[in-house]
This record gives C-alpha cells, structure tokens and sequence, in this order.
C-alpha cells in the first residue's frame, strides 16, 4: 500500500485543480509520463495507444487534478495515459476570452521556432467527449475547435524515438491576445499575466478589480462579465490570430486511431 500512497496526486503535488482553484493556473504538471489513475499517478508501461486519441495539452489539461475534475463531472473515472514529448512549433499563448473559470487560459500558438516539453493525452473516446465539452468544441458558441495539427508542421517526438503523424489541440476561436507587435504572446502563468492586465487596462480594471483575487472572484460563474470582458480585447485592440486557425476542419494523417468533433456521447458543456 505505501508504494500506492507514494503516488498519489496529493503526495506528487498534483492533485489541485484550477478549477476549483483559479490562480493556481495552469495547475501542476507531471514531472514525466504517466498513467492517471483515479487518485494515482502512476508508471506507463508503453507510451502509443493505436486505439485511442491524442490530445496535446497546452494549459490545465496538463494538470492531472484538472483532468481529475473533468472526468469526475460526468463520471468518468477510466485510466488516462499522460506522455511527455518534446514538440516543435507549439507554444502557449494567451486565450483572447475571460473564462467562467475565473482565469484567463492558455491557448495553442503556431510557434515554429519553439521547442517544448507538453504532454500528450492518449483519450478513449468517453474522455475525449468529456475534453471536447470542457472546451466548448461540439457547440457553435464555445469558446475552442478541437484541430489536428499534422507533421511536419507541428513536430511531436517521444522519449523512445517515436515521431507522431500529428496529434489534435483546441485552438481558440476568439483569437488570442498579441505581444504588441501583433505576434501572440506567451501565457506567463495566471498571476502575472492579470498583474499585467489590471494595471495595463485601465478598463479592464473597472471590470474585474485591481488585484488578481478580485477577477477571480468577479469572474467565476459571471457570463455576461466575461462576455464584456472578452469584447473588451477586441476593443483595445489586443486580440490576434494563433496562426493554427487554418488546421480547423482539416482532416487528420497517420496511423493512430483520430476521432472528430462531436463523437462519442453527446454531453453538455460545463462553465469555461
């Protein structure tokens, strides 16, 4: 039993869920792959599942208590393999939409200079139907596309040599916010980036507060609040292209098994 207690979520500092935790966003991440497995986080034993979908996680899908949270709203508590790869031509910008949440989440960005570790969700189609409905995908009003992002473009190489023909992301479908310069900016983790954003816009602040524990607070559960906070980008004229918008709709490469928006069971989007 101590070698069980040893993994679990609490013990490896991975159990909180920005969901229930806003600034703590994006959440933990896995030091390495893994098997997420009710409350355990434990060892895989291979690192491609040919009958499942791959899912890159940029924000709090990287975050086992988050997916935790996710899968428990419908009750799913299936085994969900998390595998590290390093990936060219991603990086985590900064969704132009205030979440319900009560954060502002990370987005997809075409970067194809950039090379990072993120994690690659191997999902059946139950857990892939519950990502797709946190995401807003299967809705004409949510706020992410589910997109495969194909090789060579996007490049995803894993710790045994293996080269993915690609793998699926949620680009955002309100844009995201830019670097000044017109090019996506980076998402610095959520206390910074609303440090940032509350001093900077004058506007912004009249809305959401002056301090990042207010705009939580403000926020969470607010429809009509992130609606205005989200026209509020536009307006400023802070939102830009992620550079993935011309993946949406394509059709996915390769041999591991891709689904499509909208399969699986049909379930309602809750709050992002």
């Amino acid at each position: 039993m101590d070698h069980l207690t040893d993994r679990t979520l609490r013990a490896l500092g991975l159990a909180e869920a920005p969901r229930e935790h806003p600034l703590l966003y994006p959440g933990a991440w896995p030091a390495g792959s893994g098997l997420l497995d009710g409350d355990c986080f434990l060892p895989l034993g291979q690192l491609v599942y040919e009958d499942r979908t791959p899912v890159l996680a940029i924000g709090s899908n990287a975050c086992p208590g988050q997916l935790r949270h996710k899968m428990a709203e419908f009750g799913i508590m299936s085994p969900l393999p998390m595998v590290m790869a390093r990936v060219r031509g991603v990086d985590a910008g900064v969704s132009a939409h205030v979440s319900r949440m009560g954060y502002m989440s990370a987005s997809p960005v075409s970067a194809p200079d950039t090379v990072r570790d993120l994690f690659v969700l191997w999902l059946d189609d139950e857990q892939l139907a519950v990502i797709d409905a946190s995401e807003g995908a299967p809705v004409p009003n949510g706020n992410f596309n589910r997109a495969w992002l194909p090789a060579p473009d996007v490049r995803i190489d894993l710790a045994d040599g293996t080269r993915l023909p690609g793998a699926y992301a949620y680009v955002n479908r309100h844009g995201v916010l830019h670097d000044g310069t017109g090019a996506p900016r980076t998402h610095p983790g959520q206390r910074a980036l609303l440090t940032e954003l509350l001093s900077g816009l004058p506007r912004f602040r009249e809305l959401f507060g002056v301090v990042p524990e207010e705009f939580s607070a403000r926020a969470r559960g607010d429809r009509r609040l992130c609606e205005r906070g989200t026209r509020l980008f536009i307006e400023e004229k802070l939102v830009t292209a992620s550079g993935l918008e011309r993946y949406v709709g394509s059709p996915p490469t390769g041999s591991q098994q891709t689904g499509s928006p909208g399969t699986g069971a049909s379930l309602s989007p809750p709050l992002t």
